[in-house]
């Protein structure tokens, strides 16, 4: 009995414990399209790679799992999450949607996809964070509306940590992409590793 007590005063402690305070490596896993894989430039400097770069910096040491694929779509966000749920990751760092958005793709469907990998990470035990996209004004000032909303709406109905915009302070900027205006460089890729690093410690594993 009182072995038994002290197993359940174990596992409580562990439960309450911030996760940069554990000793073993928090494994995060990165489920992304080509920004996330790191098209363009070596996948060491892609930024899941510089996320791990700077928490090391500030002491979290971390495994980084990335399951991006160049060109992918929501629609494949839930198959890939069950094939990398065998590392067993602690958290999922969601970065899908950019694709949709330039294809056009109901945002009905998007919301659906993701919705349903989500669900299945917080089942599976990981928690999640959510990283928002914009679209260009292809399909019309209420499509990109409703597709910035699409991520707001699933952070709160989900209860999620939701970083608004993915390429804050990278879109839009010619020195930090490569010649297409689309796909970060590797400076581009130093600047959302550290924005997403400090995201990171701020909403999850500082607490």
């Amino acid at each position: 009995m009182k072995k038994w007590i002290f197993v359940k005063i174990i596992m409580l402690l562990l439960m309450h414990t911030p996760m940069a305070a554990r000793s073993a490596p928090i494994k995060i896993l990165f489920l992304g399209d080509s920004l996330t894989e790191g098209y363009g430039v070596d996948k060491s400097k892609s930024y899941p790679q510089m996320v791990q770069k700077f928490l090391k910096e500030k002491g979290v040491i971390i495994e980084v799992l990335n399951g991006s694929v160049s060109g992918s779509t929501t629609a494949s966000s839930s198959s890939r999450l069950k094939w990398f749920l065998k590392a067993k990751p602690n958290i999922l760092f969601l970065a899908l949607g950019a694709n949709d958005g330039l294809r056009g793709v109901k945002v009905s469907e998007s919301k659906k996809n993701l919705r349903e990998c989500i669900q299945a990470a917080k089942s599976a035990g990981l928690k999640v964070v959510l990283a928002g996209m914009m679209v260009p004004p292809n399909y019309g000032a209420d499509y990109g509306l409703n597709f910035i909303a699409m991520f707001k709406e699933l952070a709160k109905e989900e209860k999620l940590k939701l970083m608004p915009f993915l390429l804050k302070g990278v879109a839009g900027e010619e020195k930090l992409n490569q010649e297409d205006g689309i796909h970060p460089n590797e400076s581009g890729h130093n600047v959302i590793g550290r924005n997403v690093a400090d995201f990171l410690l701020q909403t999850i594993i500082g607490s």
